[in-house]
């Protein structure tokens, strides 16, 4: 599982770097952890459906499971992009002084 936080990290890094200006990490946030929510909520329901009142409880917990690897995935992904934001304005920086 490893290879995805770090994949979300530089694909956050790269978002950051190549879209101009600062973004809207608030936004990004929410977006996010809505779409925890579903997926989470979309697990648990068919954990319970497939696996009877049995696995009603092993369905919350997937769905839990699931809530939680989308908010670390989101958290991730808005670090890589504060860190491309910060290269990309050190960038910009650098050739402005190498214009002059």
């Amino acid at each position: 599982m490893a290879l995805l936080e770090t994949l979300t990290f530089v694909l956050g890094i790269i978002y950051g770097y190549v879209s101009p200006g600062r973004e809207d990490r608030g936004a990004l946030i929410k977006k996010g952890l809505m779409i925890g929510i579903v997926l989470g909520i979309i697990f648990t329901v068919l954990g319970t459906f497939v696996g009877g009142a049995v696995m009603t409880l092993s369905g919350v917990a997937i769905g839990v499971a699931t809530f939680i690897e989308v908010v670390i995935l989101t958290v991730l992904f808005i670090i890589g992009t504060w860190i491309g934001d910060w290269l990309e304005g050190r960038s910009k920086s650098t050739a402005s002084k190498i214009s002059q």
